[in-house]
């Protein structure tokens, strides 16, 4: 047995480092790509990428020497042109990276929260329906069928001005990054349950089928009505008020994420999202009903 493993072990020491830098460079590639598909860049990466191939494989058939000299002085002027061609596509890549959890302050948390209320509470006061999606670790436009890019600052006047009537972008729902509005005029999964109150309309509806679908968190506030509801994990809290919103926004927002270990993110990926979802839950019922 010492015998087999001196043999096996200067393999393993040698051939552990390249397998690490294959795997990392495949990672890489498949979020850089996974990035990139839907966005106006892709088709120039996909020409990119087979206009190399192709020089490449003929360089190498055709023994060209002159035409594998270009290609290796100029790959500084490649390097270039993706930073060129691509650069929206970078810097809302990095600016996705600054709104991760890791990067955001607890203070900008609470300021994005608060935006989400003053937004609430003014459009509950003049009855202006709305949907609004908080993005955590589950990327929500692969998640919805359409939607406009915005991309700005999240604050209660431009999410008032996206919702008012009759605004080109005012059907549909929000989706927030961090502090920026990604996404207006998304549509939404909507649940398939049959278990719900007849009185829900799509609204409610399509926030309750992309909580059941991603691990998002949906603020709506009802057209006719006013009433505030929050949706998360398949379950629709309605008729909430402005300080039950504050406080389950924290909860989930802020505090989840330093408190949610390996385990915990396991079973929310592989356990939660295959449970029977609560029924809806009001503000009267404590507890959600029986399905």
């Amino acid at each position: 047995m010492t015998n087999y493993i001196n043999i096996i072990w200067p393999y393993v020491e040698n051939g552990w480092r390249p397998a690490l830098e294959v795997l990392i460079l495949a990672v890489v590639i498949y979020y850089t790509s996974r990035f990139l598909r839907g966005t106006r860049g892709w088709p120039v990466v996909i020409g990119f990428v087979v206009l190399l191939l192709a020089l490449a494989l003929i360089t190498e058939l055709l023994n060209l020497q002159v035409l594998r000299s270009l290609l290796g002085y100029g790959s500084a002027f490649f390097a270039f042109a993706v930073l060129v061609i691509f650069q929206p596509e970078l810097r809302r890549l990095l600016a996705e990276l600054g709104n991760l959890p890791l990067f955001t302050t607890a203070h900008e948390q609470r300021e994005s929260i608060e935006v989400i209320i003053q937004t609430c509470e003014r459009l509950s006061e003049v009855k202006i329906g709305a949907l609004i999606a908080i993005e955590q670790s589950i990327q929500l436009h692969e998640a919805v069928e359409s939607g406009v890019p915005v991309d700005c600052e999240a604050t209660p006047e431009m999410l008032e001005t996206i919702f008012f009537p009759n605004n080109a972008i005012h059907d549909g729902g929000v989706i927030i990054k961090g502090d920026r509005i990604a996404y207006a005029a998304c549509i939404f999964p909507l649940t398939q349950r049959q278990d719900l109150n007849k009185s829900l309309g799509t609204r409610h509806r399509a926030a309750i089928g992309l909580t059941e679908e991603t691990d998002a968190v949906v603020v709506a506030v009802s057209e006719e009505t006013g009433m505030i509801s929050h949706a998360y994990k398949g379950e629709l809290t309605r008729g909430v008020t402005l300080e039950e919103l504050r406080a389950f926004l924290t909860s989930i927002i802020i505090q989840s994420p330093k408190s949610r270990g390996g385990v915990e993110w396991v079973r929310t990926r592989f356990v939660e999202h295959h449970k029977p979802r609560a029924a809806v839950v009001t503000k009267n019922e404590p507890y959600p009903a029986k399905q």
